[in-house]
């Protein structure tokens, strides 16, 4: 029996973890790195173009995080499957990646034998937790009798306002942002106004602080 082909695509911004997983992953007999990406708006166009079978993001990259990478990857890319590769975890964290359409969860932290199972978990189109995670998941789950008023969910953004909110959060200027998006100055304030309403904030320092709690952009 033939061996079945697996094609892989890699996102992450630090080149030592890009060619460790692929050393990992080309290891395994069938399996193919046919795609790297420094950053999720690469991934996005690497994953159109290559079409993979598994496209593993980490969450915290430049221009275009991970979460939204792989909301865009899902919804282009629908039989594509979607493994998060972070450092950042807590219950928030694990129900935006699972929200994003990714369906698998696997720390940095982790070892290899991890990160390969989550996708043999994958190949069979079933959710894979990494167990420190599922402890988090299921600790909150426990919690969940204990009535506390959540705090602002970046689900609640659009698309839009979630690559404006990471742009801006980088150091971009208003004007930088339209230009990197093509849109007009005009429609980035109004974003830029929403999304302060949204996640009642009140400063672009509020906005950073938020970012870096959710692991939406990496500290520098």
């Amino acid at each position: 029996m033939a061996l079945k082909r697996v094609r892989i695509l890699v996102a992450d911004d630090h080149e030592v973890v890009r060619r460790g997983l692929r050393s990992l992953l080309e290891a395994q007999p069938g399996w193919e790195v046919v795609a790297e990406a420094v950053n999720g708006r690469q991934a996005v166009v690497e994953a159109l173009a290559r079409q993979p079978d598994i496209v593993i993001l980490d969450i915290a990259m430049p221009e275009l995080n991970g979460l939204e990478a792989a909301r865009q990857i899902v919804k282009a890319l629908p039989r594509a499957e979607v493994l998060v590769h972070t450092m950042h975890y807590s219950e928030q964290m694990a129900h935006e990646v699972l929200a994003a359409g990714a369906r698998a969860y696997v720390l940095k932290s982790d070892g290899g034998q991890d990160l390969l199972a989550a996708i043999q978990s994958l190949l069979l189109h079933k959710i894979y937790l990494t167990s420190s995670v599922s402890e988090v998941v299921v600790g909150g789950y426990l919690r969940s009798t204990a009535a506390v008023a959540a705090p602002p969910s970046a689900s609640r953004l659009t698309s839009r306002e979630r690559e404006i909110i990471q742009l801006l959060a980088e150091g971009k200027a208003n004007k930088e942002v339209a230009n990197t998006l093509g849109i007009s100055l005009r429609t980035v304030e109004n974003h830029r106004a929403n999304i302060m309403h949204k996640l009642n904030l009140k400063s672009l320092s509020d906005l950073i602080h938020y970012t870096l709690r959710n692991g939406i952009v990496a500290p520098q």
